[in-house]
């Protein structure tokens, strides 16, 4: 059968996308796995000037498209100077609800874990934690115009500032034969260093995202996916190659070598085993480091690249040079391709700074 579009309320959607509910979409195991599009950005925005005008700028050119969904890898202010109030994460809601297609969002440690520095109010992290889980996971929903149901992490259990709770930031949906996943991973050693480290809270979301990641591709291989991947914030580090913007690690033991506590080891090594065994494209979405890009710096216990791993960073923060940041990376799925996944950096014309839109 071929393609078929469907309009609903001004959004394209193919009729192989899922189960239509009103404007919201249910994942359907025998959709048909025809080529689509998604948005990826995250680390936006660093600035007033970020938040006021690029910001929307970026929007609405995401809304110019026809995306299956977007996905923002966490960090929603910058890092220092600005406070983690309760307006934060209301303003953040009403841009995620703007955008026509499905909007992901994944936390990012400038959201909850370093808003325990004195300079972003001196809040208490994991409460701040719980207050995001209820603004923006509260329902298996994303946001968004037209909204995607998604599966929800019950267990293990992570931590809230009550005890255990569920880590129900933690989403895994299916879309055109694609599994996809988001994992609270933060920078700052994944909450083992700066203002108030918190080795209880670490040890029990690594276990909960070690056990999702697991999850995640056993769910890829009985659905009979072309690919899989995966959105999260922390800059892991990989290798000994990048000391100026994340941890310098073995690539082959891929232990941490720079002698800052590791909160990604454990995790990286559950990681590697699921890409092996996988054999077909893993895309491993993140932000922290401010530094758009698409490599394969992941290698086995031998050092030899995993050839079907890539590793994708979005554009954030550049705050010193106003909008030159402000942009988002569109990704072409196709599941009948070899490689599933190829990637257009997306310019926003409103947002260039030094050289001006022709």
């Amino acid at each position: 059968m071929g393609a078929v579009v469907l309009v609903a309320a001004g959004l394209p959607v193919r009729a192989g996308a899922g189960e239509r509910r009103g404007d919201d979409w249910y994942e359907n195991e025998n959709e048909e796995r025809e080529p689509y599009a998604i948005g990826l950005w995250g680390d936006l925005p660093y600035s007033t000037e970020q938040a006021d005008i690029g910001i929307p700028n970026l929007i609405a050119d995401m809304n110019a498209q026809d995306l299956a969904f977007t996905a923002h890898d966490g960090d929603l202010k910058a890092g220092s100077g600005s406070a983690c109030d309760d307006a934060l994460y209301v303003r953040a809601q009403g841009w995620f609800n703007s955008l026509r297609a499905p909007a992901i969002f994944t936390p990012g440690d400038n959201d909850w874990t370093d808003c325990d520095r004195p300079a972003n109010g001196g809040f208490n992290s994991l409460e701040r934690l719980d207050h995001e889980r209820k603004v923006f996971f509260s329902t298996p929903f994303t946001m968004g115009k037209h909204r995607l149901r998604q599966e929800v992490q019950s267990t293990p259990l992570c931590l809230g500032v009550n005890g255990p709770t569920p880590c129900v930031e933690n989403r895994r949906w299916t879309h055109g034969g694609v599994t996809y996943a988001t994992l609270n991973i933060q920078g700052s050693c994944n909450n083992l260093c700066d203002t108030a480290p918190d080795p209880a809270e670490y040890a029990a979301r690594n276990a909960a995202n070690i056990a999702w990641v697991q999850q995640t591709f056993q769910d890829a291989r009985r659905r009979g996916s072309a690919a899989v991947m995966l959105i999260t914030q922390g800059n892991p580090g990989w290798d000994m190659s990048d000391p100026t913007r994340a941890p310098l690690r073995d690539p082959r033991t891929l232990a941490e070598t720079d002698a800052n506590p590791d909160g990604f080891k454990d995790f990286l090594l559950a990681l590697r085993t699921e890409v092996i065994n996988f054999r077909r494209p893993v895309a491993y979405i993140h932000g922290d480091s401010h530094y758009f890009r698409v490599d394969k710096p992941f290698q086995d216990a031998q050092g030899r690249r995993l050839e079907n791993f890539t590793r994708v960073e979005t554009f954030g923060d550049n705050q010193a040079n106003g909008l030159n940041d402000v942009q988002w990376l569109r990704v072409r799925v196709d599941p009948g391709s070899r490689e599933v996944f190829s990637y257009q950096p997306q310019i926003v014309p409103a947002n260039r700074v030094a050289v001006p839109a022709p």
